[in-house]
């Protein structure tokens, strides 16, 4: 079973990417959606984050707001909400590999929006970066509810450069030319994977 990194910054599309893996048939273990079940009522993140942060739950639910106005600009609470949350992930992952194993997936496609800044890249046989202009990616984050430049320039600072991200890609998917574009790359990568490649072969 071939583990395929699937990153890339904010706005750059890579959830439509993801879920254009899905459609051809490949299991897609989605890290947010994850921590969203996490922070969920009844989620185990829900009372570790409270005991760790104070009043960042809302009607049994952790209000993601108010987390992320409590870590965003402030490393050492970064570092303890990942301290908290990362094991989580991890066994949520352990899960995801086994009914992958049952179902005799050939690939599988994890989707970490985090990739590179948490050196999970070492862990994946493949790294796929999602890419797309930057003015493309700054009108599509803007445009999210609740989004502000100071936002989204604080995401962007914690974030690995898009620069680098593609440097150190084994496939990169361009996004900004559109949908279909970006599903004939989707197979290219998949093809390419299953013909044998390997990291070290001439990058896609």
């Amino acid at each position: 079973m071939i583990l395929v990194g699937l990153t890339g910054s904010i706005g750059m599309g890579k959830s439509t990417t993801a879920a254009l893996f899905a459609a051809e048939g490949v299991p897609v273990y989605d890290a947010d959606a994850a921590v969203h079940a996490l922070y969920a009522r009844g989620g185990a993140a829900v009372e570790p984050l409270e005991q760790e942060f104070g009043d960042v739950v809302v009607d049994g639910a952790v209000d993601r707001e108010r987390l992320s106005r409590k870590v965003l600009n402030d490393p050492d609470a970064m570092k303890r909400l990942e301290a908290i949350v990362h094991p989580l992930v991890g066994a949520s992952r352990i899960g995801f590999f086994k009914e992958a194993t049952e179902k005799g997936a050939d690939i599988v496609v994890l989707d970490i929006p985090l990739l590179f800044e948490t050196g999970g890249e070492k862990n994946m046989q493949a790294v796929v970066v999602v890419s797309a202009p930057a003015d493309q990616q700054r009108a599509r984050v803007l445009a999210r509810p609740g989004m502000t430049v100071e936002k989204f320039e604080a995401i962007l600072a914690r974030q690995t450069p898009d620069a680098v991200k593609r440097q150190r890609a084994d496939f990169v998917i361009d996004t900004g030319q559109g949908i279909d574009h970006a599903r004939d790359q989707v197979r290219h990568v998949l093809a390419t994977l299953r013909s044998g490649w390997t990291r070290g072969d001439e990058p896609t």
